[in-house]
C-alpha cells in the first residue's frame, strides 16, 4: 500500500517538475521558475524514497543499511535551502543593487546549509550501530544514538526554518497579487510549510517523551509522517496551481464555449482557423490558444451579420428580459444571443433588413471589458443561446419582419 501510494505521489511530482523545467528551459533568465524547478524536485525525491520498497533496494545496491534516509533527507534539505535562496531574492530590494546583494546572500545561505548538513551526515556514519533497515521507524530506533540524534535535530533545524520563514513571507507577496492563480498557489505552499512544522514539532515532542522514558511511536511514527506527506502534497499544489490554474479554466470556457462556437461557425466556416493535429490528437493540448481562438472566431461571425439583424432586435430582446426580471448580465447576454441567432436565421435565407444593427455585441459597461470577463459573458450567451425565452424574441422579430414586409 505504502509502496504504491509514495510512488505515484513521486511520478506526479516529477511530471510537474518535468513541466516546469521545459518551462524553465524557454526562460533561462526566470530564477524563481528555476528555484521551483529545484524545491519541486525535491519533494517528488522525498515521496520516492518513502516508498519501503525502493528505500530497501536501494540499500541493498549500496551496501549500507538505512543511507536511502540520508538522500531522503538531504532531498528535503535541498528543499530548504531552496526556499532560503527565493526568500533572500524576495526580500533584497530591487535594481542591479537588490539582485548583488540577493545572489551574495543567497552563497552564504547555501554554504551555511552544505556544512550543516555535512555535519549532520558525518553524524548519521559514525552513529549508525547497527545494519537492520527502518524506512518507517528510523527515529525511534536511534534515539540512544548521539550520532543520529544529531543528524535528526540538524535536519529538523533546517527545514523547520526555512518552512516558518517561507510560510511567513508567502502570504505577503500572495496579497499584493490579488485573485491570481500565483496568489493561490503561495498561500497553499504557505499551508504546506506550516503543516510542516507540525511534523518537525511532532518529532521533536517524540524524541523529548523516548528520553523521559515514555515513547510515543503513535506520534513520532504515525502522526508526524502523516503530516508531512500532506504537507508535501500542498507544496506540490502550491508549485502546480499557478501552471495548472490558467489552464483549468481555459478547459472550463472550452467546454462552455464550444456548442456556441460549433453551432455559429457551422454556417460560416470561412471564420475558422486549421485545427492543429496535435490538438485533435490531445484534447488538453493548446487550451487557452484555442479558447482564445473560439473567442475571436465568434466575434468574427458576429461582426460578418450584423447588417443581417433588425436595428431593433437587441431591444426587443433587452424588453422581453426585463419582463422576466433577469439581471444586468442575463439581460445582455440574451440580447447578444438573439441578436445572433437573428442574425444567422437571416443570413441563411439572404434577408437584409432595410435598417441594419450597428452592432450585435452588447456592452458590459462603460469600463473596457478584461478578457476574463468577456469569456463570461460569451459562456453566458451560449448558456443562454437555445433557450425558450430567446425563441420567443425570434418569434416576435418574424412577426414584424412579415408585418413590415407585407
Amino acid at each position: 500500500m505504502f509502496d504504491a501510494l509514495y510512488l505515484s505521489f513521486g511520478l506526479a511530482a516529477w511530471a510537474i517538475v518535468g513541466y516546469k523545467s521545459v518551462a524553465w528551459f524557454r526562460d533561462r533568465s526566470n530564477a524563481d521558475l528555476g528555484l521551483a524547478c529545484v524545491m519541486t524536485g525535491g519533494v517528488a525525491t522525498v515521496f520516492l524514497f518513502s516508498a519501503p520498497s525502493l528505500y530497501r533496494a536501494f540499500d541493498r545496491l549500496a551496501g549500507v543499511a538505512n543511507l536511502a534516509m540520508v538522500f531522503l533527507y538531504s532531498s528535503v534539505v535541498v528543499f530548504a535551502a531552496g526556499a532560503l535562496v527565493l526568500l533572500l531574492r524576495w526580500t533584497a530590494g530591487e535594481g542591479a543593487a537588490g539582485k548583488a546583494r540577493a545572489r551574495v546572500r543567497a552563497r552564504v545561505a547555501v554554504g551555511g546549509v552544505a556544512a550543516l548538513w555535512a555535519v549532520a551526515v558525518a553524524g548519521f556514519l559514525v552513529g549508525r550501530p547497527d545494519a537492520v533497515e527502518h524506512p518507517r521507524d528510523f527515529s525511534t530506533a536511534y534515539t540512544d544514538s548521539p550520532g543520529v540524534m544529531l543528524f535528526l535535530v540538524l535536519y529538523l533545524a533546517i527545514f523547520g526554518f526555512a518552512s516558518a520563514a517561507l510560510g511567513t513571507l508567502c502570504p505577503r507577496y500572495a496579497a499584493r497579487l490579488g485573485g491570481t492563480h500565483l496568489a493561490r498557489g503561495l498561500r497553499v505552499l504557505a499551508a504546506g510549510c506550516w503543516l510542516g512544522l507540525v511534523y518537525c514539532a511532532c518529532k521533536v515532542i517524540g524524541f523529548g517523551l523516548s528520553w523521559a522514558g515514555h515513547p510515543a511511536l503513535w506520534l513520532s511514527n504515525g502522526v508526524a509522517p502523516l503530516s508531512a506527506s500532506v504537507a508535501a502534497l500542498m507544496v506540490l499544489a502550491g508549485f502546480a496551481l499557478p501552471a495548472a490554474g490558467p489552464r483549468v479554466a481555459a478547459w472550463r470556457r472550452l467546454r462552455r464555449l464550444s456548442p456556441l462556437w460549433r453551432t455559429v461557425t457551422a454556417q460560416t466556416p470561412e471564420v475558422t482557423m486549421e485545427t492543429s493535429t496535435w490538438s485533435v490528437r490531445w484534447p488538453f493540448a493548446d487550451l487557452e490558444w484555442r479558447a482564445n481562438r473560439q473567442m475571436a472566431e465568434i466575434r468574427d461571425v458576429q461582426r460578418g451579420i450584423r447588417r443581417h439583424v433588425e436595428s431593433d432586435a437587441v431591444d426587443v430582446a433587452r424588453e422581453r428580459a426585463r419582463a422576466v426580471a433577469l439581471d444586468d448580465r442575463q439581460l445582455a447576454a440574451v440580447a447578444e444571443a438573439a441578436a445572433l441567432r437573428r442574425g444567422l436565421e437571416n443570413r441563411a435565407v439572404g434577408h437584409v433588413p432595410q435598417h441594419g444593427a450597428d452592432s450585435v455585441v452588447v456592452a458590459q459597461g462603460s469600463a473596457p471589458v478584461e478578457l476574463t470577463a468577456e469569456y463570461e459573458h460569451l459562456a453566458l450567451v451560449a448558456d443562454v443561446y437555445h433557450s425558450p425565452l430567446i425563441d420567443t424574441v425570434l418569434t416576435e422579430l418574424r412577426q414584424r419582419s412579415a408585418v413590415v414586409r407585407g
